[in-house]
């Protein structure tokens, strides 16, 4: 086990601090929101976004209207204090106008109200926004260095550069989840790696433009995201939870608590439901060999259950594997090459062989989520801080290093100055950071934090 560092109390800042933000996407534009929102602090706030419009990120950046959020409309505000936020930005558009706040809106829809969330301080001069790239920061966490050579100066750094994701290389074989694009063949077989939140995008959008090629979605367990359907969160508090004990201990709790919903006429979506506000309680109260034990043998169960999708997509998917057209196979990807002719061929291992299976399909489509390595799949200025030992990969691999408040622990065990990390960058911390309503909770605690008393 790594040496963690004694972690006093985040400082706050002083009144009219300047705070540089690197990553524009949906965590960036919420710790700006947050921030300017606090008035009394006259924050500076600039926003560092290299490749997508500001707010949308990855995520969002999508056009097509069949990829929709897995969250209804009732949770997905910016604001925790303000859950009715989106719905009411929502009803003052006329085509968005009957919106109900149990609907499930499209991704592309959400990247609009996100992109608007700061125009109350568009003129306000205290929120810029640099299409530019964070290559480097200084030794001190607050002199950032630009890929256009500019360097700005603040006092405080937030790093909100969202999942390590690998790149495109062209000739890959494997076409990345966000670059795939139904082919022109509709009878073509599509392979997609990964049968969780994006696969089920990718299928759905091969489904609705038409695509009667065969379906191939591959993982080593095979699991579903299942789907959303009535519940209400049970009553649980910390005392509730078997916090002292471990993975097996929890996964019987949670079992003896879905038995109890579905007898009160519930179902196991209330139990999930309910535990989730103590998510990052469990995962910090375990040692690692139990965060391991986790990772490799109940986390793809956890997230089948924890992030499922809406019902109407459920109902596509499962229309799809009825008439044969979409099958899901249980195997591990061993790799892609082209064969003598250049026909793409994907190599399998179907679970429970040591044969590795050969398929031709037109496109291979990864869609493994987003449990990558952090250093190899760095942004830029995260891999200068792992190369200059600034920074250093937790020991599940799982993301940087980082205390439960978002700082950067250091190769020699110390605190990186100057420097907060916000979203997906903390999950070696936190482990639930992926989900729109734990960020803005994150943006929102932080903001509190860091302002004059």
């Amino acid at each position: 086990m790594m040496p963690s560092p004694a972690v006093p109390p985040m400082p706050p800042l002083q009144s009219g601090a300047r705070i540089t933000i690197i990553g524009g996407g949906a965590t960036g534009m919420l710790i700006a929101a947050h921030l300017l929102a606090r008035e009394a602090a006259q924050f500076h706030i600039t926003l560092i976004e290299g490749h997508f419009e500001p707010g949308r990120g990855l995520a969002y950046s999508t056009r097509d209207p069949d990829h929709l959020l897995n969250t209804r409309v009732a949770q997905m505000s910016a604001w925790p204090e303000t859950p009715e936020h989106l719905l009411n930005w929502l009803r003052t558009h006329p085509e968005t106008a009957e919106i109900t706040p149990q609907d499930f809106i499209s991704r592309r829809l959400y990247g609009d109200y996100l992109t608007h969330l700061a125009d109350p301080w568009k003129d306000s001069g205290r929120f810029d926004i640099l299409q530019d790239q964070a290559m480097k920061l200084s030794d001190d966490g607050r002199d950032v260095t630009l890929a256009s050579g500019r360097q700005l100066r603040g006092d405080l750094t937030i790093l909100a550069t969202g999942h390590a994701l690998p790149q495109s290389r062209e000739g890959d074989p494997v076409t990345g989840a966000w670059d795939f694009r139904a082919p022109e063949d509709r009878g073509a077989r599509v392979i997609i790696i990964g049968t969780g939140l994006s696969m089920v995008d990718q299928a759905l959008s091969l489904l609705n433009k038409g695509h009667e090629g065969p379906i191939l979605a591959v993982s080593r367990r095979g699991l579903l995201p299942l789907p959303h359907a009535p519940s209400a969160p049970m009553k649980l508090t910390p005392a509730d939870l078997p916090l002292d004990q471990g993975v097996s201990q929890l996964l019987r709790f949670l079992r003896g608590k879905a038995r109890a919903a579905k007898a009160a006429g519930g179902t196991w979506r209330d139990v999930v439901d309910g535990i989730r506000p103590f998510i990052a309680e469990i995962w910090q109260a375990w040692p690692e060999r139990e965060r391991r034990r986790f990772l490799r043998h109940a986390s793809s169960w956890w997230e089948v259950h924890r992030h499922r999708i809406p019902d109407a997509s459920d109902l596509r998917l499962r229309r799809a594997m009825e008439d044969g057209q979409l099958t899901i196979l249980r195997a591990g990807f061993q790799g892609a090459k082209r064969d003598a002719e250049g026909n793409l061929i994907a190599c399998l291992r179907p679970r429970g062989s040591t044969a590795i299976t050969e398929i031709e399909a037109a496109f291979i489509v990864d869609c493994r989520g987003i449990r990558r390595d952090p250093v190899a799949h760095a942004s830029p200025v995260l891999a200068d801080l792992f190369a200059r030992g600034f920074a250093r990969k937790d020991p599940l691999g799982i993301g940087p290093d980082v205390t439960t408040d978002g700082r950067l622990i250091t190769e020699s065990g110390s605190l990186m100055p100057g420097v907060v990390a916000l979203g997906p960058p903390t999950r070696a911390a936190l482990w639930e950071i992926t989900a729109i309503p734990d960020i803005r909770a994150q943006a929102a605690a932080l903001a509190a934090r860091i302002s004059p008393r």
